[in-house]
């Protein structure tokens, strides 16, 4: 079986591959490039492994006329600009000590010793410069059932990283086969050690969890992890209920993460998943509008086209009913509209204090008349 695609044939990470070759060296193709490729999906970064160390695949890249940037030498990575690609080139390494957060490396030269180390099977597949495919473990038939399985022994592997238990549910949601299930050694393994991610940073559970729920359909794998107990670790007081009809409203509508989190709720997710300001702001104001009483109208108005779009979705979603008639249209008409009714239009008969109540009393009047009132009725 080969691997193929323009990124395979791409001329500077051909000629790295060769000038590694040339210098008697492997250069394999290795982990995400090598599982989309044979999945079908897009590839987006290229990573090879090698058995040269950091120094040599510097001093033989820079030689070949290539740009070398040392991104990570204390984990054998080097980041290598060949012909416009960016390859990110490291060497063959074992585990030698881990703590459940990090690990303490070795390199190595063999290839099933790289191949062991790493999480789940379908990412310990490698492929020659010509597309080849080396399979060291084992774990193509997985990869072609989209079955996601740790390497090894379940336990083990999380052990090593309990952000391995995220992963898990993470790679299911996004690779696995639905209808298959997720694999239940895996499953039993991320339930009985769930105590390890309390030891985790925030930021590294944030981002595992913005990339399960940017999954096409993370509910299942969302209900599972409640199921487990893991939610709840990750996000408390959350509720996992009304995702699934989410995502059946969402329908042709790109999937975003911050909508799905708005929706599972919790009692701080901002800080849980260490939010940006802005993604923090923008989920506290989705969440306090599910509830609220106003029209898409008033909603685009006030929060513009893309989180008045999360309220209505969320709404429909939690209420288990249908969107309303010309949603769309109605929230795209808040959007461009403007309250008639200014600050000038008050004064001077009103100042300060006075003048900020009577504003927030007319707009108040305004969005619950669908922004229907004109200037002379919000004024009389």
């Amino acid at each position: 079986m080969k691997v193929s695609g323009d990124w395979v044939g791409h001329a500077g990470t051909q000629a790295l591959c060769a000038a590694l070759a040339t210098a008697g060296y492997q250069a394999l193709f290795v982990g995400g490039c090598v599982r989309n490729a044979l999945l079908g999906v897009p590839v987006a970064d290229i990573d090879i492994a090698t058995d040269a160390l950091p120094a040599t695949v510097s001093d033989i890249a820079e030689r070949a006329g290539f740009k070398v940037i040392p991104t990570g030498i204390e984990h054998g990575t080097v980041t290598v600009l060949a012909q416009g690609e960016l390859h990110e080139v490291t060497t063959f390494r074992r585990d030698v000590e881990t703590d459940g957060r990090r690990a303490v490396v070795a390199f190595s030269t063999a290839v099933e010793e790289d191949a062991a180390r790493r999480d789940f099977t379908m990412n310990a597949l490698y492929a020659a410069a010509d597309g080849t495919v080396l399979d060291p473990l084992g774990g193509l038939p997985d990869l072609l059932a989209r079955r996601v399985r740790f390497v090894g022994e379940a336990e083990a592997r999380i052990r090593e990283d309990y952000l391995r238990i995220l992963r898990f549910f993470r790679f299911h949601a996004v690779y696995g086969d639905p209808e298959a299930g997720i694999d239940a050694e895996g499953l039993a393994a991320c339930a009985a050690n769930a105590d390890g991610l309390d030891g985790l940073s925030r930021e590294r559970i944030g981002a595992e969890m913005r990339k399960l729920l940017s999954a096409r359909d993370p509910a299942p794998t969302v209900a599972t992890m409640a199921q487990a107990g893991i939610l709840a670790r990750v996000l408390p007081g959350s509720d996992a209920r009304a995702l699934a009809p989410l995502v059946h409203l969402e329908a042709d509508l790109p999937p975003r993460w911050q909508r799905r989190l708005a929706i599972l709720g919790g009692k701080a997710p901002s800080e849980d998943l260490r939010l940006s300001r802005a993604d923090s702001g923008s989920n506290e104001a989705v969440r306090a509008e599910i509830g609220s009483t106003l029209t898409p109208a008033a909603l685009g108005w006030k929060l513009g086209l893309e989180l008045a779009q999360d309220v209505i979705l969320c709404r429909a979603a939690l209420l288990e009913s249908p969107l309303p008639a010309n949603w769309q249209h109605d929230m795209a008409r808040g959007v461009t509209s403007a309250l008639p009714v200014t600050a000038a239009d008050l004064m001077p008969a009103l100042q300060g204090a006075a003048l900020g109540g009577r504003l927030r009393e007319i707009e108040a009047r305004w969005l619950a008349s669908d922004l229907t009132l004109d200037k002379a009725a919000l004024l009389a």
